[in-house]
Formats: structure tokens, C-alpha cells, sequence
């Protein structure tokens, strides 16, 4: 499953439809004392309220064909049932500049849904032209619905393709992910006139918000959550980490060009297994070995000694929000120094120890964190890993052609990693600066993909990493760290990061 723009995604021909939610004539919003999530306090106060296109490159969603025939009214009926079960995509808020937003809630039998059929665009590149027109200028924070889908219905085949784009406040990548066999699931039922499965794993995100803002309110300055992310910042002057090279080789102002996107797979299922396997003789997961490859490649490349940046985590504490739609994730600061050190097994559990330590911080929602810590920055370098086979049905995702969609950004300094386990192999998308030379991102990739491949190797690491380095004259000494094992990172549900955390 890859992380990519719409543009990326060939929709085939066919006719488009867009779906939105509404309330049933005579229904009313209700307040609710419940607060929202810190971090959706703080992406409503980002909003500008008069800004004509508030999804321009902050929305997030999921693109897939639906393999059954196209019916309008059961598709409405199903969407309109999937809003109802999800209280998320039911909430929205009374007013955007208040220092505390008041929450409002509809109740499920007062949703309806429209369909807009968009007559005379058909074609794949006028139908991917126009949603993302849509998604850009209909989502934001600040305006209910949150949430819009559309479907293309393939006359050819008699099958269909469904869109869900969503404002973040009420969507993660976890629930990008999981939402393609989630309406599934639905419409199936629907069609099929059989009962519709409940859950108590469909939870309330506004109970989730409750449980993460007494969590907020119980950080103080000289808790040790607080403490390990003042110890991380001071080692970058009082800020957030960025990725360096991309800020140094930059030219001048670039925010009206979109950032580069890099999506391709690096390694084969074969070539993967292998690394897994290499790997697992060591006593470790495949996430270190994409970390370590990470520092690996950072070092050979550029030059730094440390990969320092922060690493989004799904932050479902409980199993009745593990199929919740809404906005549940934090992000934990990781500092991987590269050591002269090569022996690849004490660099393994060096690096293990990192991971482990970051476990203090798993709950402490980062947003507070900062407040505390008097840091206005926002996040501008995440590395992100999903092993896709925590996902149900996960090669049914594939035969789908599921993909999970980022809105093309604009920023001149930001760099995220999305690396996914895949079923067909380890594959990586990336955005970065306009004025950061895609020639020196691919050398990057390169580096780090041999540095994966290395670890398939049958002889010891220690023998073979002086061969990764001699390609790269810039670095004086040659080091590895290894990060990222799941067991050591937060026990949390893992998910990738979201185009914007």
C-alpha cells in the first residue's frame, strides 16, 4: 500500500459522483462538554478561517475499487450508516476562535447523505483534476462535514471506485487504512440486506479526546515525559529537528511550488524476507533494520552523525478504538547517534535501548509537551513504519488496489518518511522541499536500500559495512546504528504518520 497524491493514483474513467453528510431537516447540533483532542485544538488555531482553500495540502484520504456492482442507493445508505456509527464524523465545533472550542455532536439518526453527480467529467486525468479542486476547497476544521466521498462508477466492468477525503481533525492514517475493508464490509451488508456488524471497537474519538486532554493536564515541567523531551530538544537548540541537508542545500522561498514526492518500492518480497530473516537471527524485528538503515544512509550520504527527528504513533489505548475513525495519534521524539563502533549486534540493542527509553514519552501528547516546554515549532522531519500484516485482510487491501492519499504540500522545509512492509516488498514515499534536489534524495534512497540489502548478507556486518561507506568521500568514519524494532518502540497500534502530525 502506498502513501501518495491522487495524481499518482490512475482512476479509470467512469461516472463520478460526490457524497457528503448532512443533517435531516429539523435536527440540530448538540454541545458537548467534552473537549477536543489537544492536537485538534491546536490544528483548528492553524486554520485560517477565511482561507478559500483550507485543504490545500492538509487533507489526508483513501482511494480503492469496490469489487461489486454500483447502486446509488445503497451506496448512500451505506455511507450514511458509516457516518452514524462513527460519532468522529458526526462532531464538529461551534466556534474556531474561542482559546477552547466548544464541541457539537449530531446524533446518528439525524444523518442523511447527498449525492452530487458531476456530469461531463469522465476521464481519469479530469476526474483526479477535479476531486482534488474539491477536497482542496470543501475540507477544513472549521466547516462540517469534515469528510467527503465520491464514487466512480465503471460502466465497463459494472464495478466501482470510492474516494474518502477527509480534514484531519477527524481521519488518521490508521483509519485510512482500515476504512477500505470497513466499507467493504458495509455495502456488502447493505446490498445484500443481512445484518450490519457492531462493535465495541467502533469507539467514541471524543471519549478518546477526554481520556488524552486528563492526560495532558496531569504533565507538569519536572515529569519525566516532559523531562526526556526537554533532554531532546536542547540538543537542537530549543527546536524540532529537521532534515538537515534538505534545509542547507535549499534555495530561496519556494511555498507556491508543491514538494517533490518520491513513492517506489525498494526491496522485493525476496529480497525482504531475507532481510527479515537475517534480522530475526539477531533477536530483532524488521523495523530496525529500516531505521537503522535510516542512520545508515543519513551518515553515508550527508554526513551527520546523528538521524535525529520524531516518529508519529497510533495512540488507541484501548481495543474499543481500534476501528474508530478520527484523530488519534501522537509522536515521540528518537535520536540515533552513529557510533565507530560497527559490530552490527551491540549497535542493534544500542539503538534497542533508544527506542525503549522513547516509551516514557508514548502517552505525553507532544502538543502539551511543547506548551510546557515554551516551543512554538512544528514538526518538520517524521519517519513513520507500518508492517502491513497488522491489518486484517491486508492482501485483499491490495486486490483492491487500496491506497492511502496525502494532499500535495507546500512546505519549504519539511521532509516525512513513510516506509511500509508491504505484501509485495518494503516500499517508501517521501515529500520534501521543492529546492532540494531530487538527485540528492534518490542518492539517499539508494544508500538506503543498500544499506537493507546489507543486512541479507550472510557474512557479519561488521565485514561488509567498510564497502557501504567507500562510495561516500564526505564521511570521515564510517558507523551504524540500528532502530525502530516494534518491541521497543510504544506499545501502541502501528500506523503510518500522517502527511501532516
Amino acid at each position: 500500500m502506498d502513501y501518495t497524491h491522487l495524481s499518482e493514483f490512475a482512476v479509470r474513467p467512469g461516472a463520478l459522483t460526490l457524497w457528503r453528510a448532512e443533517l435531516a431537516a429539523g435536527s440540530e447540533w448538540a454541545a458537548d462538554d467534552r473537549p477536543l483532542a489537544s492536537v485538534h485544538v491546536r490544528h483548528c488555531r492553524e486554520t485560517d478561517a477565511a482561507d478559500l482553500r483550507p485543504g490545500r495540502g492538509r487533507w489526508i484520504g483513501t482511494i480503492f475499487e469496490m469489487d461489486a456492482p454500483f447502486d446509488a442507493e445503497h451506496w448512500r445508505e451505506t455511507a450514511r450508516q458509516w457516518h452514524a456509527r462513527h460519532e468522529g464524523l458526526r462532531t464538529t465545533l461551534a466556534r474556531h476562535d474561542s482559546p477552547e472550542p466548544e464541541r457539537l455532536v449530531c446524533a446518528a439518526a439525524d444523518i442523511g447523505v447527498t449525492g452530487e453527480p458531476v456530469p461531463g467529467v469522465t476521464g481519469s486525468r479530469e476526474i483526479n483534476e477535479y476531486l482534488t479542486g474539491a477536497l482542496e476547497s470543501r475540507l477544513s476544521p472549521l466547516q462540517w462535514p469534515h469528510c467527503l466521498l465520491a464514487t466512480v462508477e465503471h460502466a465497463d466492468t459494472g464495478d466501482f471506485t470510492v474516494l474518502v477525503g477527509a480534514d484531519h481533525s477527524v481521519m488518521d492514517a490508521y483509519s485510512q487504512a482500515i476504512v477500505i475493508l470497513e466499507l467493504r464490509t458495509l455495502y456488502r451488508s447493505v446490498a445484500g440486506g443481512g445484518p450490519v456488524r457492531e462493535s465495541p471497537t467502533f469507539g467514541s474519538a471524543a471519549d478518546f479526546a477526554q481520556w488524552e486532554r486528563s492526560t495532558a493536564a496531569a504533565l507538569t515541567t519536572e515529569c519525566e515525559p516532559v523531562r526526556y523531551w526537554r533532554r531532546f530538544l536542547d540538543g537542537s537548540g530549543g527546536m524540532l529537528p529537521r532534515f538537515e541537508p534538505a534545509i542547507t542545500a535549499g534555495g530561496g522561498p519556494d511555498g507556491e511550488r508543491v514538494q517533490a514526492s518520491v513513492s517506489r518500492k525498494l526491496l522485493s518480497l525476496t529480497e525482504l524476507e531475507r532481510v527479515e530473516q537475517a534480522v530475526a537471527q539477531r533477536g530483532h524485528r524488521l523495523a530496525v533494520a529500516v531505521f537503522a538503515a535510516l542512520a545508515v544512509a543519513y551518515r553515508c550520504t550527508f554526513g551527520y552523525e546523528s538521524l535525529r527527528a520524531i516518529m508519529p504513533i497510533a495512540t488507541r489505548p484501548d481495543l474499543r478504538w481500534l476501528e474508530s475513525m478520527g484523530w488519534f495519534v501522537n509522536v515521540v521524539p528518537i535520536d540515533i547517534t552513529l557510533a565507530p563502533d560497527l559490530d552490527p549486534d551491540s549497535a542493534l540493542e544500542s539503538t534497542r535501548t533508544v527506542l525503549r527509553r522513547s516509551r516514557i514519552a508514548s502517552d505525553a501528547p507532544w502538543t502539551r509537551v511543547l506548551e510546557l516546554l515554551d516551543c512554538g515549532d512544528r514538526p518538520r522531519f517524521g519517519i513513520s513504519f507500518l508492517d502491513i500484516r497488522v491489518l486484517p485482510d491486508y492482501e485483499l487491501v491490495r486486490s483492491l488496489r487500496g491506497h492511502t492519499l496525502r494532499a500535495e504540500s507546500y512546505s519549504t522545509d519539511e521532509v516525512f518518511f513513510w516506509i511500509v512492509r508491504a505484501a509485495d516488498g518494503l516500499r517508501l514515499s517521501t515529500r520534501f522541499p521543492a529546492s532540494f534536489p531530487t538527485i540528492e534524495m534518490d542518492s539517499f534512497l539508494t544508500e538506503f536500500t543498500r544499506a537493507m540489502r546489507e543486512f541479507a548478507a550472510e557474512a557479519r556486518m561488521s565485514a561488509t559495512v567498510p564497502d557501504l561507506f567507500t562510495t561516500s568521500p564526505a564521511v570521515s568514519s564510517a558507523a551504524a546504528v540500528l532502530c525502530g524494532d516494534t518491541d521497543a518502540a510504544p506499545a501502541r497500534i502501528p500506523a503510518p504518520a500522517p502527511a501532516q502530525v
